[in-house]
């Protein structure tokens, strides 16, 4: 899941940015190290009880890492729909963006 993805990459980073250890923070945050561990890969979803103590672990508000997640996803949606966005052939070769019609200046195949 995207969501619990970008959570355990924003935990890891700020974890590394403190030059701290999973055994550390783990220990601070009296959570599993194999639990931490498994959120920062995005395998285990956090519980808002967890997430709270892994914040206060490294000392960072809640609110900060999930405002960051939140842009995180943000940035990722946009990516996803530039994608889906990208040149779509119907079967008629005019060039159309989803939903869209013909775009101006579209490409149209000639069998000629």
């Amino acid at each position: 899941m995207l969501f619990r993805r970008l959570l355990g990459e924003v935990l890891r980073a700020k974890r590394m940015r403190q030059g701290r250890t999973l055994r550390q923070v783990s220990a601070d945050a009296r959570v599993s190290l194999g639990y931490i561990s498994e959120v920062e890969r995005g395998q285990k979803e956090a519980s808002s009880e967890l997430l709270g103590s892994i914040c206060a672990a490294l000392d960072v508000p809640l609110s900060e890492v999930l405002s960051e997640v939140s842009d995180a996803v943000a940035v990722e949606e946009a990516a996803i729909a530039v994608q889906l966005e990208d040149v779509v052939l119907d079967t008629s070769g005019i060039e159309t963006a989803p939903d869209s019609g013909p775009r101006p200046g579209g490409v149209v195949a000639s069998a000629a």
